[in-house]
């Protein structure tokens, strides 16, 4: 075993990606209930009156998913390997020069 930063990472980005899907229900939840107030759709699948029935639960829940899912996404980004110490690497300028 040894400890190495990063190394739940694939999981970080497995959660981002089925959250992702929660967050676009959400949205599509809080859009359908403010298409309801302006008339444009039939009603919406929760009744007046419960926590669940105003569109603004639903887009601060989307975009708080989305936030995590965001913070996921950085976690779970690959580490850069490092090199080794008796490997030299050369920079472009020197490889432009050397062929000129």
């Amino acid at each position: 075993m040894e400890r190495r930063k990063g190394k739940n990472s694939r999981i970080a980005w497995l959660a981002a990606s089925l959250l992702t899907l929660g967050s676009v229900s959400c949205l599509v939840l809080g859009l359908w209930r403010l298409g309801e107030d302006f008339g444009w759709t039939s009603a919406f699948v929760f009744p007046a009156g419960s926590i669940l029935s105003h569109w603004q639960v639903w887009v601060v829940a989307a975009c708080v998913i989305q936030f995590v899912v965001w913070r996921l996404n950085r976690y779970g980004k690959p580490i850069e390997e490092e090199e080794s110490p008796g490997a030299k690497r050369e920079k472009p300028e020197s490889k432009a020069a050397a062929s000129a």
